[in-house]
């Protein structure tokens, strides 16, 4: 049995700066009590280590959804294990590397309450494109990878 690892405190406080940029997008001031904190860099290589660090928080250690902050948000988070199953047994890969990427309208949720990771890669990549389009890639690939059977 593999030892799975909870969602980090920078996971929760990076989510919680990303609520803070959609409210400077959207023009509004965040509530009093969030902090910014910059987000912890991860190993461009490994999704699975991106996966842990950015995106447990929402969707759970497994990627069904049922992550520590899962409850604080509006929209439940996907269940990211059953994206295949959901596209007629074909892993949507353009369609996930563009939401993450913030390159994708996400019409049934009517606002975008999942983060543009996209820009938070830049950050932690330090600009550069090709670390950026790889992080992309290996979490998208790591997500392809944890589809229910």
């Amino acid at each position: 049995m593999r030892h799975r690892r909870a969602p980090s405190i920078s996971g929760i406080l990076l989510a919680i700066l990303i609520t803070i940029l959609v409210f400077a997008v959207h023009g509004q001031q965040p509530p009093p009590t969030i902090k910014m904190v910059p987000p912890t860099p991860t190993n461009p290589a490994s999704g699975q280590e991106m996966f842990q660090q950015y995106c447990a928080v929402c969707h759970g250690l497994r990627g069904t959804g049922d992550g520590p902050a899962a409850p604080a948000l509006k929209m439940m988070p996907a269940d990211l294990t059953r994206l295949t199953a959901e596209n007629q047994g074909k892993f949507p890969e353009l369609r996930v590397y563009g939401v993450i990427a913030g390159d994708a309208e996400m019409i049934p949720h009517g606002t975008r309450e999942m983060p543009v990771w996209g820009v938070v890669f830049r950050h932690v990549s330090r600009r550069d494109e090709a670390q950026v389009r790889m992080r992309l890639r290996n979490l998208t690939k790591y997500i392809e990878s944890i589809q229910a059977k």
